[in-house]
């Protein structure tokens, strides 16, 4: 019998074909580094079809959005399906990135959440002997670093030595990276899970199996809802030593004599537990923190500007409707990022209109950029976006999370975290790496206090704009009620902005 070959159309692809070269420099005015994100300069779209069991690649023109609205039903509703399976990991890449074997992570399946396997790793030297290792994490393209830092413990010791906060994805990628560092200064001789949260506990325990030599010491309130399972069901190691809740007890020397620490621990609610470690390193004067303190100005990180695959999430949001096809221009990426900062911080931010019902479905056009063009929501205008948008940022200075802000104002209101901010501040840091967002950050103690200045209110006051936070006040009276304590700060609350 002749065999009948049936293309069968797999996915839509979006890519560049040319970019510019990417640049980073140090504004000595702006505590962040400043970016200049590659910009495209040309675009195709890419077809994937099987034929006889094989991948063939063909490249069409990128289209318009005329062209969008004019494709005939068959072919949109084949390209939405197409479209939505470009997000089942495992499958084609859905966009033509330059990452490698070496960047993929078998283990992705223990948090399902985008890059999924394809977990490119950023080094980037900060200071002298300290190093941040840019990972991505996310969902519905509301993605952000996720960052690891490696210190090397002593410079004027040869072979002193590697210390390890809040571990990464061990890609061989990743471990490559962390070679070169081992070959210089010596082994990896401490490794440091600061937090309870799963994002962070998910990787700490993988890599600390790479180097089984290594002290490995965790936060001592690991938990897991709704069974409160052992730690070796967690996926950590056996070997895991708990971390004294400071530096100073015990009476013992900790860290070669090189870093000082200090453990948040809070008890917001029935069944769950918030742990930070603070880690301050004397030689390069560096603060080390997991998720207590962000900050960001308007240009999107590097990591999301690394690889097309990861640019897709900037120019996702960059619309300001679901039929919409945006050009990969640098302001549309900061446009994309603006976006993604909101929806992280908010979830449901003021500026958007949101309808997570059927009628987003039944509109949809094919969309290059992954998910369908699924998109539950419009932005209102650019005016309030913006508003919002530069109350979050303030000229760049560091900010509790909101989450964040609710879970650490719970218990005794703020008396654990007032006695652990009073104990950082001693240390004379310039500068801040946080795990998530920018980093570094150029502040010292007299920034990092004014950045929990809600405890001195009493009121958990907050710079952004009242309507922003309307939805997280809401929850505190509703789903999240039966899940934290009371406190005695209040809800969250901000100055009104005017956004209708």
């Amino acid at each position: 019998m002749k065999r009948t070959c049936i293309p069968l159309v797999i996915l839509f692809v979006f890519h560049t074909c040319s970019s510019s070269a990417y640049t980073a420099n140090v504004n000595p005015n702006h505590p962040f580094r400043t970016r200049l994100p590659p910009t495209s300069k040309s675009f195709k779209t890419t077809l994937y079809t099987k034929r006889c069991g094989k991948f063939e690649k063909e490249d069409v023109p990128f289209p318009n959005s005329n062209h969008v609205n004019g494709i005939s039903r068959r072919k949109s509703l084949l390209s939405t399906a197409a479209a939505v399976a470009s997000v089942i990991p495992g499958g084609i890449p859905s966009a033509e990135a330059a990452i490698t074997k070496d960047s993929q992570w078998p283990l992705w399946l223990a948090l399902p959440v985008a890059p999924y396997s394809r977990r490119k790793t950023l080094r980037r030297e900060t200071g002298r002997g300290v190093w941040t290792f840019d990972q991505m994490i996310g969902i519905y393209y509301v993605q952000v670093p996720i960052r690891m830092t490696v210190v090397a413990i002593n410079e004027s010791i040869p072979n002193s030595g590697l210390f390890v906060y809040a571990p990464v994805a061990p890609t061989k990628e990743c471990l490559s990276l962390l070679q070169d560092l081992i070959d210089r200064y010596g082994p990896i001789k401490y490794i440091v899970l600061p937090s309870v949260a799963v994002e962070h506990k998910v990787l700490a325990g993988p890599f600390a199996r790479k180097f089984p030599k290594a002290e490995f010491f965790i936060t001592d309130k690991q938990y897991s809802f709704p069974l409160n399972l052992p730690d070796a069901t967690l996926g950590l190691p056996s070997w895991a030593k708990p971390l004294p809740a400071s530096s100073s007890e015990g009476g013992t020397v900790m860290w070669d004599g090189m870093f000082n620490h200090e453990v948040l621990s809070i008890k917001p609610g029935v069944g769950s537990e918030f742990q930070e470690a603070a880690f301050f390193h004397k030689a390069s004067k560096t603060l080390l923190l997991c998720d207590t303190l962000f900050a960001t100005d308007g240009n999107p990180p590097e990591i999301l500007t690394s690889e097309p695959e990861y640019t897709r999430a900037l120019l996702f949001h960059a619309r300001d409707s679901p039929l919409d096809v945006v050009p990969d221009t640098p302001e549309n990426r900061r446009k994309g990022w603006r976006r993604i900062v909101l929806l992280f911080n908010f979830f449901f931010p003021s500026a958007a209109v949101v309808d997570l019902g059927i009628k987003p479905l039944l509109k949809l056009r094919p969309y290059e950029l992954g998910w369908g063009g699924w998109m539950p929501f419009d932005w209102k205008n650019e005016e309030y976006e913006r508003t919002s948008f530069d109350r979050y940022v303030n000229g760049g200075k560091p900010v509790v999370y909101t989450i964040i802000q609710i879970i650490i104002s719970r218990g005794n209101s703020g008396e654990s975290l007032r006695t652990w901010v009073n104990k950082v501040k001693q240390w004379d840091f310039d500068r801040v790496i946080p795990a998530h967002l920018d980093a570094p950050l150029a502040i010292g103690p007299k920034e990092f206090v004014n950045t929990f200045s809600f405890l001195e209110s009493g009121k958990n006051e907050v710079r952004f704009c009242d309507e922003d936070v309307a939805f997280l006040r809401a929850a505190e009276n509703g789903f999240l009620n039966f899940s934290v304590y009371k406190s005695s700060l209040g809800p969250l609350r901000g100055k009104p902005c005017g956004i209708q």
